[in-house]
C-alpha cells in the first residue's frame, strides 16, 4: 500500500516539473520588452486591477516606459501606449501589427470566421467584402442619412411619450441604433416592441455584459475554465441562439433571392456565394455569413448606443455646454432637418461630441492585434504572434495631446478663434488595417442623432436627483451607469 508521505513526495516532484516546464515555455525571447517580474501559473495577476485592467497598465507604462511586457497566467503580452507609440504602430508598421490576436473564448465561437476575430487571408476578404456592400448600401452618404433620420424620428416620438417624466434610456437606444444596421443588414427594420427584435438585443446585451476584459482575460489564461459552469456558458448558449436566428434569416432570404434586386447585405452575400459555388476554397460559406452578421450587429449597436448615452448625461451634467449647443442648432439648422452639410458649419457642436467620444473611452483596451510576423519595435523585438494590446485609453488621455486628459472639455477640439481642430490623437475607433469597419457610419449616427434630440429636447436629471454619476459600467464597451432623463420638450 502506497503511504502518504510518498504520494505527497509524487506530488511535490510532479509540482516541480510543471513548474520547471513553464518556466521553460515562459522564458523571454532576447530584447524583449521589460515588465514586471511573473509568478509561476499566475504570472502578474496578482497586481492586476482586474475589473479595470487598463488602469494597471497605465501605472506599469509609468514605470517600464511606454512598450512593456506582462504575463497574465500562461500568456505573455505587450503593451503599446501613448499616441507616437501607439501610431507608429498601428500606422507606420501597419501590417506587422495587423493580426487579431487569438483569445481561446473567441476562437471557440467564431472558429476563425467573420470579421472581427479573424485571421489571414479569411479576414482580409470578409473586410474587403463588408466595406465594398456596406458603401453600396449607403455608408457616408444620403441614403444611409435619410435612413439614419427616419430612425430618430421613431425615438424621437417614444420619448415625446414620456411627457417631460423621467425614463431609462438603455434598451430604446439600443434598438434605435440597432435597427439602422439591421436594416443593412437584413433589408428591414424591427418595431420597438417586436418580440423577436426585444430577444436578440437581450442576448448582445448580455453578451456585451459579460465578455468583458475580466471573463475575456480569465478564459483566455486558463482555458479550462471552459469547461466549467459559469457566464462562459451563459455566452455560448446566446451566441447559438444568435446563430440560429442568422440562419433562420438567411434562409427566407435564399427563397426570395434575386441577384437583380439584392435588398440587403445578407442578399449580396448569398449571392456571391452562389457565384463561386464551384471554387471549393471560397470563402463566402454559411459560416462566415453567420459570424460577420452578429460581428457587425453586436457593434453597429453597443458602441454607438453607448456614446449617445454618454452624450446625454454629460449633457444633463454640464447644462451650460447643452445649452451653446442648442444655440450653435438654432443659428445654422433652425427647425429644418439636421444634415451630415451642416456639421463643417457647427465648430462647437462638432468639437462636443468628439470630446464625449474621448471622455467616454468607450473601447480603452482596444481589441488585442498580434504581430504577423518578426518586427524589431521602439528597440525591441517582437516574434510573431506576440500578443498586443494597443491601449486607446493612453492615447485619447495623453496628456501631451490633450491639455486637461481626465476632464470632459470640448476645448481640446477647438481653437483660441473657436474654430474645430482635429487631433491625430484622436482614436477611438482605433487606427490602421483594423480600424472599425463603420467608422463612417457610427460618426454619421452620432452627429444627427445628437444634433435631432437637442433640437427637440433638454435633458434634465430626474427631479431630486443632485449628483449624476460619471463613474463607467465596464463590459465589451464601456457605458455609463444606468440613469434617468427627463427630455423636455424645446418650444
Amino acid at each position: 500500500m502506497i503511504s502518504l508521505g510518498l504520494i505527497a513526495l509524487l506530488l511535490m516532484f510532479f509540482l516541480i516539473f510543471i513548474l520547471s516546464k513553464y518556466a521553460r515555455e515562459r522564458k523571454s525571447p532576447q530584447n524583449f520588452p521589460p515588465g514586471p517580474r511573473p509568478l509561476p501559473i499566475i504570472g502578474s495577476l496578482h497586481i492586476m486591477n482586474l475589473k479595470r485592467p487598463h488602469k494597471t497598465f497605465m501605472e506599469l507604462a509609468k514605470i517600464y516606459g511606454p512598450v512593456f511586457s506582462i504575463q497574465l497566467g500562461m500568456e505573455k503580452i505587450v503593451v503599446l501606449t501613448g499616441y507616437n507609440t501607439v501610431k507608429e504602430a498601428l500606422v507606420n508598421y501597419a501590417d506587422e501589427f495587423s493580426g487579431r490576436a487569438r483569445m481561446a473564448i473567441f476562437e471557440e465561437l467564431n472558429e476563425g470566421n467573420g470579421v472581427a476575430f479573424a485571421h489571414g487571408e479569411n479576414w482580409k476578404v470578409m473586410r474587403r467584402f463588408t466595406l465594398t456592400t456596406l458603401r453600396d448600401f449607403g455608408m457616408g452618404k444620403r441614403t444611409i442619412e435619410d435612413k439614419i433620420l427616419e430612425e430618430c424620428g421613431f425615438l424621437i416620438h417614444h420619448f415625446e411619450s414620456f411627457n417631460g417624466n423621467p425614463f431609462e434610456n438603455i434598451m430604446i437606444m439600443n434598438a434605435s441604433i440597432a435597427n439602422i444596421i439591421v436594416s443593412i443588414l437584413l433589408g428591414h427594420r424591427y418595431d420597438y416592441q417586436d418580440p423577436t427584435f426585444l430577444k436578440l438585443l437581450r442576448l448582445i446585451n448580455e453578451n456585451n455584459k459579460l465578455t468583458g476584459p475580466l471573463m475575456v482575460g480569465l478564459y483566455n489564461m486558463y482555458p479550462i475554465l471552459r469547461k466549467f459552469p459559469g457566464s462562459y456558458t451563459t455566452v455560448r448558449k446566446n451566441t447559438y441562439e444568435l446563430h440560429s436566428f442568422i440562419k433562420e434569416t438567411f434562409l427566407k432570404h435564399l427563397e426570395k433571392l434575386d441577384a437583380n434586386d439584392q435588398r440587403s447585405y445578407i442578399d449580396v452575400f448569398l449571392v456571391r456565394q452562389q457565384e463561386e459555388k464551384a471554387n471549393t476554397n471560397s470563402y463566402f460559406h454559411e459560416k462566415n455569413l453567420i459570424c460577420v452578421v452578429r460581428n457587425l450587429f453586436a457593434a453597429g449597436m453597443e458602441t454607438t448606443s453607448s456614446t449617445l448615452r454618454w452624450g446625454l448625461l454629460l449633457m444633463m451634467k454640464y447644462p451650460e455646454i447643452q445649452e451653446k449647443v442648442q444655440k450653435e442648432i438654432e443659428r445654422v439648422m433652425g427647425s429644418s432637418k439636421p444634415q451630415i452639410d451642416h456639421r463643417r458649419h457647427m465648430p462647437y457642436t462638432d468639437a462636443v461630441i468628439h470630446e464625449i467620444q474621448r471622455f467616454a473611452d468607450i473601447v480603452p483596451m482596444n481589441i488585442p492585434h498580434e504581430t504577423t510576423k518578426d518586427v524589431n519595435f521602439k528597440g525591441y523585438f517582437l516574434p510573431k504572434g506576440t500578443y498586443i494590446v494597443p491601449l486607446l485609453t493612453s492615447v485619447l488621455k495623453d496628456q501631451t495631446q490633450f491639455e486637461k486628459p481626465e476632464q470632459f472639455n470640448p476645448q481640446h477640439f477647438l481653437d483660441s478663434a473657436g474654430n474645430f481642430v482635429k487631433k491625430d490623437a484622436f482614436m477611438p475607433f482605433s487606427a490602421g488595417r483594423r480600424i472599425c469597419a463603420g467608422e463612417t457610419l457610427a460618426k454619421m449616427e452620432l452627429f444627427l442623432y445628437f444634433t435631432s434630440l437637442l433640437q427637440r429636447f433638454t435633458f434634465r436629471p430626474a427631479p431630486g436627483v443632485t449628483h449624476l454619476d460619471l463613474t463607467p459600467l465596464f463590459g465589451v464597451a464601456v457605458a455609463p451607469m444606468p440613469y434617468l432623463a427627463c427630455a423636455l420638450p424645446r418650444s
